[in-house]
């Protein structure tokens, strides 16, 4: 079964940048669809981007422009660029196995710990 571990998260100022890693163990997440998503305090679970297994992308119209999910397949890790930060994202973020079925993209597997960004106005 594939662990996920999320890091690169932290406290910045609004108009900064983070980028997250996603780093998979135990199985190859080449084959698979990833997605980045998050929780803010009080809120629920939102997805945040995806990438396909062979490098198509797609956002949430919150972040679109913003933010830029890639993968290393050779590293096992997924990465999520992060610029233009607004005090909105504040949340925990998460990486997560997709897979595809019925027209839909469902998540795989148990949720990480999550890495936490915060940010600041």
């Amino acid at each position: 079964q594939v662990q996920l571990v999320e890091s690169g998260g932290g406290l910045v100022q609004a108009g900064g940048s983070l980028r997250l890693s996603c780093a998979a163990s135990g199985s190859s997440i080449s084959s698979n669809a990833m997605g980045w998503y998050r929780q803010a305090p009080g809120k629920q679970r939102e997805r945040v981007a995806r990438i396909t297994s062979d490098g198509n992308t797609n956002y949430a119209d919150a972040v679109k422009g913003r933010f830029t999910i890639s993968r290393d397949n050779a590293k096992n890790t997924v990465y999520l660029q992060m610029n233009g930060l607004k005090p909105e994202y504040t949340a925990v973020y998460y990486c997560i196995q997709l897979t595809f079925r019925m027209y839909a993209y469902y998540t795989v597997g148990s949720w990480g710990q999550g890495t936490q960004v915060a940010v600041s106005s």
